[in-house]
């Protein structure tokens, strides 16, 4: 079959090259994709968002099958665009409909999910403008670190952790009237703060059956030891060390299946991947968000884990028949290292020439922001490209990720050299 895939990061690139190996597959296009997507599929200059032009393109090429990676073009309604559309309707969407999109769409309706069907999650309310001073007080009521989150997409930079009150209230008058994240902080919530470990839960769904893939941690800030900015991701491990069987049981039973069963109840359909960011606190598991798409760079070490064709657990998704498949993974640990620009993720150059690719043997590079200019491949985002590798456990797979890392090389490149560090 004909499949497209929407996005242009280390995700989509990681789809591709699973979906690349399934005998199932006829041609496969990418819109916008990158230079690591050109060569295993045919890359269209579009963007996620632009659902004409998307539909022109599934049109022209006969597309059986949309696969969507990022949230914006699913909180955006791509889904629903197709549902709606005569000449589309009978093409699956993997990703949720509108309805169910808001899920990563706004925290408020999120946490509303949560409380509605008993799925463990931090103490929250949510304020506006006109509830500020209300704001204020309930900050008053919480032990320090303070929570703030931005309710809309922030392009995951909506989140506040802050140890101080005054900075606390001052940094959510900035969110609701400044306007800091623009409309996505017209509302913000607040919550307790949960001191534990994170890790990520991947759950694939036809809206009634669900695969649980593997757990993965990533690891989000800039600097060594966790420390400075947050970013979109410097490194993941999969699966968890710590995630035991017990933990896993208290997940399934208590987060992954009432959440499936809140859509049935609530009437949401959900045809994709839920992502639950979760948090142990003791040897307790509770839900900090949840994602309607998988996550960057968690993909690139979850998805080379499984071992089932991607095209049939997709088309199962699609058909409503998840339950008639037995997940096939690898024992194995698998580690991805992130190298990102200079200066991200704040100010930083584009356009740098990377080498070394040919290099790398034991190990494989997912691109993220690259492109290709006159047969070199150039940097073209914050987040360049991913280093995955396999080991017994995570300090091999590590050991292999990092030499094969220091194979590739661009100018100002960088990348976390402690991952693993607190495992």
């Amino acid at each position: 079959m004909n499949i497209l895939i929407l996005g242009s990061g280390g995700r989509e690139h990681t789809f591709a090259w699973k979906i690349a190996q399934s005998n199932k597959l006829t041609n496969l296009f990418v819109a916008p994709g990158n230079a690591g997507t050109a060569k295993i599929a045919t890359n269209v200059e579009i963007s996620v968002t632009d659902f004409p032009a998307i539909k022109k393109l599934v049109l022209a090429e006969n597309i059986e099958m949309v696969v969507v990676g990022p949230e914006d073009p699913l909180v955006q309604g791509v889904h629903d665009f197709f549902l709606k559309d005569d000449e589309l309707k009978n093409i699956p969407v993997i990703g949720p409909e509108k309805k169910g999109a808001i899920l990563e769409g706004s925290k408020e309706f999120a946490k509303e999910f949560m409380a509605r069907h008993n799925v463990p999650t931090a103490a929250y309310q949510s304020f506006t403008t006109e509830s500020l001073e209300a704001g204020y007080a309930f900050l008053e009521t919480l032990n320090p670190p303070y929570v703030l989150k931005a309710d809309g997409l922030a392009a995951g930079k909506g989140v506040l952790i802050l140890d101080d009150i005054e900075e606390a209230k001052a940094e959510l008058k900035s969110m609701l009237v400044d306007a800091k994240f623009g409309n996505a902080s017209a509302k913000v919530v607040i919550e307790e703060f949960l001191s534990g470990i994170e890790l990520s839960v991947f759950v694939l769904t036809d809206g009634k059956n669900y695969i649980t893939l593997p757990t993965a941690k990533d690891y989000k800030r800039i600097g060594e030891g966790d420390t400075g900015l947050n970013t979109g991701g410097m490194g993941a491990i999969s699966p968890v060390p710590f995630a035991d069987a017990t933990f896993m049981q208290k997940i399934e039973d208590r987060i992954v299946k009432p959440t499936i069963e809140g859509f049935q109840k609530d009437e949401i359909p959900y045809k994709g991947f839920v992502f639950i960011g979760l948090i142990k606190v003791g040897e307790e598991p509770y839900v900090i968000e949840y994602n309607v798409r998988m996550g960057d760079p968690e993909t690139e070490v979850v998805l080379p884990r499984v071992k089932n064709d991607m095209v049939e657990l997709l088309q199962a998704t699609a058909n409503g028949t998840l339950n008639t498949i037995k997940l096939d993974l690898d024992d194995r640990t698998a580690t991805t290292i992130v190298a990102v620009s200079g200066g991200y993720p704040e100010a930083y150059e584009k356009g740098k020439v990377i080498t070394g690719f040919e290099n790398v043997e034991d190990s494989i590079v997912f691109h993220a922001g690259t492109q290709l200019k006159d047969d070199e491949v150039v940097s073209s985002g914050g987040r360049v490209l991913a280093v995955t590798s396999f080991g017994n456990d995570f300090k091999e797979a590590l050991k292999t990720s990092y030499k094969s890392m220091e194979k590739i090389a661009f100018d100002k490149m960088n990348y976390r050299k402690d991952l693993g560090f607190d495992l």
